[in-house]
């Protein structure tokens, strides 16, 4: 019982002094409903909720002046409840939060963006998309293919983003939240726990009744991306040795790179025959064209206009297949004549 009271006086002592009321009648809460963001697939554009789809200019950093003064100018002592953004009854922007590694910036990325931004779609909904950096992806992820400097650039262009939050944390605490005035944030629903402890980092958000639940996109991950170019990595490098690229910048051993020079080689010398033989065809059937049209009547003409491939064909036939039937003099095929005899 003083653990559930405890609990309540934690959340209370940052929510809504205004209009909040806690029941006394029972002596366990409730947990708050989890906000559900809409499915990609529902945010079709409609003429009610057209806007200017693009922007000017790129969203800003965290640090920079654009994103200071907007966060200067948010009252953060009003408390945006769940009720007042469906309602559409907030007094200021809605501050929604999402995080992420987005190395590889895919449509995966973009569509939980989308839904973040289009969650409260009755309210001014600013996001804020923090991604956290080299250093401290590595020492829990592994290594990334773009560094940070490349991701928030990538998350910066964006139509979705308003700002984006650089040296992102890895988890979210109180302090942080106040810190850039976040109303909501915004993940999968799936708890997301740390090495072996079992404890969904985003749990004290949802007791607070902040979270928003984004759904993921099937089928598609940075390490599915990654997965294809290493499954492909012969046909890559090969094409970037093409381009230009030198082994040592592919990392590419001396033999490696040879045979890989020789492989372009061989394709290169097979694509230019192939154009050539098929140059020399469309010749040669121009050249019996105009022959047929000063040498002959105009009924062999016809024929040639009519039957081009045939010709072709009586010009260069092409093998027959073992076994065929031979016609003899009298037109029967040979083994039809032996089984008679």
């Amino acid at each position: 019982m003083s653990s559930s009271a405890r609990k309540r006086t934690r959340s209370e002592s940052r929510a809504s002094s205004s209009s909040n009321e806690i029941t006394a009648t029972s002596p366990s809460t409730s947990k708050p409903s989890v906000v559900m963001a809409p499915s990609p697939t529902c945010l079709a554009p409609t003429m009610s909720r057209r806007m200017l789809m693009s922007n000017v200019q790129a969203a800003p950093l965290s640090y920079e002046d654009l994103a200071c003064q907007e966060r200067d100018s948010i009252d953060y002592s009003v408390k945006i409840s769940q009720e007042m953004a469906e309602t559409g009854t907030s007094p200021r922007r809605v501050r929604v939060y999402a995080d992420g590694i987005y190395d590889l910036f895919h449509q995966g990325h973009a569509r939980q963006l989308l839904q973040a931004k289009n969650v409260f779609p009755k309210c001014e909904v600013y996001l804020l998309v923090g991604c956290c950096n080299d250093e401290l992806t590595h020492s829990h992820k592994g290594k990334t293919v773009m560094d940070d400097g490349e991701r928030y650039e990538a998350l910066r262009h964006c139509r979705y983003v308003d700002e984006v939050v650089v040296d992102a944390p890895w988890t979210l605490d109180n302090e942080f939240l106040d810190l850039h005035k976040i109303d909501f944030v915004a993940h999968d629903d799936a708890p997301y726990t740390i090495g072996s402890s079992d404890d969904d980092v985003y749990d004290f958000v949802k007791k607070r009744g902040m979270f928003v639940a984004t759904q993921r996109t099937e089928g598609v991950s940075t390490s599915d991306i990654v997965a294809r170019i290493v499954r492909d990595y012969d046909t890559y490098v090969r094409r970037n040795l093409a381009r230009g690229y030198s082994r040592q910048e592919l990392n590419v051993s001396f033999l490696k790179g040879q045979k890989y020079k020789l492989q372009n080689k061989v394709d290169s010398i097979r694509s230019d025959v192939h154009d050539k033989i098929n140059k020399w065809e469309e010749q040669s059937k121009e050249m019996i064209g105009s022959f047929l049209h000063m040498f002959t009547t105009p009924s062999i003409e016809e024929i040639w206009n009519s039957g081009k491939e045939r010709i072709a064909r009586a010009i260069s036939p092409s093998p027959s297949r073992e076994g065929s039937p031979v016609p003899d003099q009298e037109g029967e095929p040979r083994e039809k004549q032996m089984r008679l005899s």
